[in-house]
């Protein structure tokens, strides 16, 4: 299977920070990171994730309140790793294609192919106030918008065949003219001559991340990602999903393999399934109640939940919302399904904001995440741990040992790449099989 950790401040729950045993200032630390990053390299995971978003929410959590740039921060990291996979997101709604281009291909090269981009089409309706627009775009244009702007993207990290430098010093030639690519691309969206100034890398392209799981959101991933994450709860969902996603990637010509599904999942580890539930409700009971409402009401599209009792059910009837419309829906499921009042709901979605929470001892932890990987629903996780690092530790040390007895993970790293971490092809080159010309000298 293919673990990668994704790390947002000093935990994903919301009260990290409150944790007697976590620095609450490490967020804004280049050696809190390092660290993180030198214990998944100690557990040979595949990657290491870095969110983002581009405004200010007094509602959400705290490590997206203030927070590192996510390409800069991976810049510092791709300095002191050698082998961890490095991705971050970076939204196709206030960017432009050659500066994503631009930034990742730089970070492969200086990571030596290791890098990784994560498509978003943004889920915070106010940044658009931070880009100069009063309005999110439409959620069905905000996609339509990120398919083309990955063509782009794609498209300029071809501008460069693999053996276009020649730096001759005996001829004074330093690129050959004719594997130099100019895009030319005129489409709906955007206009980009090319080529970029970036050559491509050791692993061809960075690896395309994505993580809806909308209707638009799983046609987006069908057709550009090569890594998907997604958050399910049931093993059914998950299936459900999983199946869906590969059978979309065929219609489009791809290979099913070659697209791998990472649920995201939050392991909270004991001696035993009691202690490690005492573990968890040591950190719900950090949470401010005012706080996780808001939090709550948040991710449900802004809805007003003052006015309902805490410890009865969400209310029926809830808004549509122009933002995160997957996500908001999972945690509605959520809510029905296991009955749970506006008080609980909060909770669990302080802790893993609607992704999977599984407890246990070592062997359970490595039994339940076994159990989706062989059934057909993840080829692997996206693993969102509590607080940081010792929860990351006690994985790293105790969980990991035993996924590698059973001969579901890597002892060892094989490769060096991202790509070779996830077992992904290199991209062939739009220009493979045509011949087009560029001046150069």
């Amino acid at each position: 299977m293919h673990l990668g950790i994704f790390v947002l401040g000093t935990g994903h729950h919301m009260g990290a920070w409150r944790h007697p045993d976590v620095d609450a200032n490490a967020a804004l630390d280049l050696k809190f990171f390092k660290e993180i990053a030198s214990i998944a390299e100690r557990g040979k995971l595949d990657m290491l994730f870095l969110s983002d978003g581009l405004t200010f929410n007094r509602l959400s959590h705290p490590a997206e309140q203030v927070r590192f740039e996510p390409l800069t921060l991976l810049s510092a990291l791709a300095a002191v790793t050698t082998k961890i996979g490095l991705a971050a997101t970076a939204s196709t709604t206030y960017n432009e294609p050659f500066h994503i281009a631009r930034k990742f291909l730089s970070i492969d090269h200086l990571s030596n192919g290791r890098a990784g981009w994560n498509v978003v089409t943004s889920y915070y309706e106010e940044e658009a106030k931070n880009f100069s627009r009063e309005n999110h775009l439409e959620h069905s244009v905000r996609y339509d918008r990120a398919a083309e702007f990955v063509e782009v993207v794609k498209g300029l990290w071809d501008s460069w065949d693999d053996d276009a430098l020649i730096r001759d010093k005996e001829t004074g030639v330093y690129f050959d003219s004719e594997r130099l690519h100019t895009l030319h691309h005129q489409g709906k969206y955007f206009s980009v001559k090319g080529p970029l100034n970036a050559s491509r890398s050791k692993q061809g392209q960075p690896v395309i991340i994505q993580a809806g799981s909308s209707t638009a959101g799983v046609k987006l991933a069908a057709e550009t990602a090569e890594v998907v994450f997604t958050a399910q709860q049931t093993l059914e969902d998950a299936q459900h999903f999983y199946e869906r996603l590969k059978a979309k990637a065929v219609e489009f010509g791809r290979n099913p393999d070659t697209i791998k599904v990472l649920p995201g999942v939050t392991p909270i580890i004991g001696r035993t399934e009691q202690e490690a539930r005492e573990k968890y409700e040591l950190l719900q009971d950090l949470i401010v109640p005012e706080i996780g409402l808001d939090f709550l009401s948040d991710y449900l599209g802004g809805i007003d939940l003052s006015n309902y009792p805490l410890d009865g059910p969400l209310p029926q009837q809830i808004p549509e919302t122009n933002g995160n419309q997957s996500r908001r829906q999972l945690i509605i499921d959520l809510a029905r399904r296991e009955n749970l009042t506006i008080r609980q709901l909060y909770k669990r979605i302080a802790g893993t904001r609607g992704h999977r929470l599984i407890f246990g001892t070592p062997e359970q932890i490595a039994d339940q995440l076994e159990e989706w990987f062989i059934h057909g629903g993840a080829d692997g996780y996206n693993l969102m741990f509590p607080y940081l690092p010792g929860s990351f530790t006690e994985f790293v040390d105790e969980v990991i040992p035993i996924l590698q007895s059973r001969g579901l993970f890597r002892k060892e790293y094989e490769a060096s790449t991202l790509r070779g971490h996830l077992g992904l092809p290199t991209p062939m080159s739009i220009y493979s099989n045509k011949k087009t010309t560029a001046g150069g000298i």
